[in-house]
């Protein structure tokens, strides 16, 4: 088919606020929704903060039953779906084999392991849930949502740690291209802010320790960073054929023009030197969207906040788009919601597609110390208006993963 598809829903959970118009106002004003953890106590541990998603009500999106018996990343999933086909206005019923869900994470079910460990210990075999399996495996957000919106087409998980999402996102874009769903929805889930989770991440020394002053912590590119800061949420947007999405009308917010996929092939957790596979990841976006590198708005960064992948990024940015790297906007939106795992590329995505539809690119907050290795324009602490055509999301993930979307604005031409 290699024919056009486009994006007509957004969906989203964030530690910012529940719903992308919220999270969005949130991102432009640059505020940072970093607060120090609520769910269990945590002080014991290095770091003792994160981006949890408060006040999220289950029941707003599905049956207090069907909450019961899903973790809370496949709620988050389920709630951030509901929100992108509502937005899209999209009938499944209509044609539901021809509706794909294409939901990544990075992590699954952390929260349901931990729960049923701690009962097969204290209580026996006999008191493990009935439920166990089925709500921690990493397939549940797809396979819930896909139950609840009765969406019949390709229907799977995708798991490939922070780059799930884009990931996600990237392949439910192929599904469409190559004619096996009309509609997909699409997009990355992650509830990994547990006692076993935290402390997993503390142990690896990959999370900042800024305990006196965490919604500074976040802080991509800049000098002091010393650090991600761990979140939760939920990313989904409904990815459509163009001339399904104009058959009926739908409001479309851009174009997904590209995707771009690699690996590194190097270590378990720390991205090559010089950036390499990321660079090789947005050439082939970029290629496969027929776009030059000079023709790049914006580059929503995979930005962590640690010393060694904000450096690299900056480096895989350069090699990939040369002389123009020094004249494209550059923000990592993860100073204000914080690393939201297998999320993230759901998120970022959204964001992309909101800076093109709006002409706002959301800044870099918490920027206040250059470093001489990350020499690119930040966007630093406010946001910026600015006329976005196009723009690249980038997701690296632990194992050498990288992925890269690149969006367009839509203007309803045919190309």
């Amino acid at each position: 088919m290699q024919g056009r598809v486009v994006i007509t829903g957004l969906g989203a959970v964030t530690p910012l606020a529940v719903g992308v118009e919220p999270t969005w106002e949130g991102l432009v004003a640059g505020r940072s929704g970093i607060a120090p953890i609520e769910a269990f106590d945590a002080s014991a541990y290095t770091t003792r903060f994160g981006g949890e998603v408060r006040d999220f009500a289950p029941p707003q999106f599905m049956e207090l039953k069907d909450a019961k018996r899903m973790d809370r990343f496949t709620q988050f999933a389920v709630a951030a779906s509901r929100m992108a086909i509502a937005d899209a206005r999209l009938d499944i019923a209509a044609r539901p084999e021809r509706v794909g869900v294409l939901i990544g994470t990075g992590i699954g079910g952390t929260w349901t392991w931990e729960q049923q460990h701690d009962a097969l210990r204290e209580k026996g075999p006999s008191r493990v849930s009935p439920f166990f399996i089925p709500m921690l495996i990493a397939d549940r957000a797809c396979g819930q949502v896909s139950i609840m919106f009765g969406a019949k087409g390709p229907n799977y998980a995708l798991v490939s740690a922070c780059a799930s999402g884009t990931h996600a996102i990237g392949e439910a874009w192929e599904t469409i291209r190559r004619d096996d769903a009309e509609v997909m929805i699409a997009g990355g889930a992650e509830a990994a802010i547990s006692p076993l989770g935290l402390a997993g991440f503390c142990a690896m020394k990959a999370l900042s320790t800024r305990n006196e002053d965490p919604q500074r912590a976040s802080r991509p590119f800049d000098k002091e960073r010393d650090g991600f800061v761990m979140s939760e949420g939920a990313g989904v947007v409904v990815l459509e054929a163009e001339e399904v999405a104009r058959e009926r009308g739908a409001r479309i917010y851009c174009e997904v023009a590209g995707y771009g996929q690699t690996a590194d092939a190097y270590h378990i957790t720390a991205p090559v030197p010089g950036g390499d596979g990321g660079a090789r990841a947005m050439r082939e976006a970029l290629a496969k969207a027929g776009i030059q590198p000079g023709e790049v708005d914006y580059v929503n960064a995979h930005g962590t906040s640690t010393p060694l992948n904000d450096k690299v990024e900056t480096e895989a940015i350069k090699a990939c788009l040369g002389d123009a790297a020094h004249k494209v906007a550059v923000s990592s939106t993860k100073s204000m919601t914080g690393h939201l795992l297998g999320a993230a590329g759901g998120i970022e995505a959204i964001v992309c597609a909101l800076a093109i539809a709006r002409g706002i690119i959301p800044p870099t907050i918490n920027y206040e110390y250059p470093d001489p290795e990350c020499d690119l324009d930040y966007v630093p602490n406010e946001a910026r208006q600015a006329n976005v055509r196009v723009a690249i999301s980038n997701s690296f993930g632990f194992g050498g993963h990288n992925a890269a979307l690149v969006f367009r604005a839509w203007d309803g031409a045919t190309r």
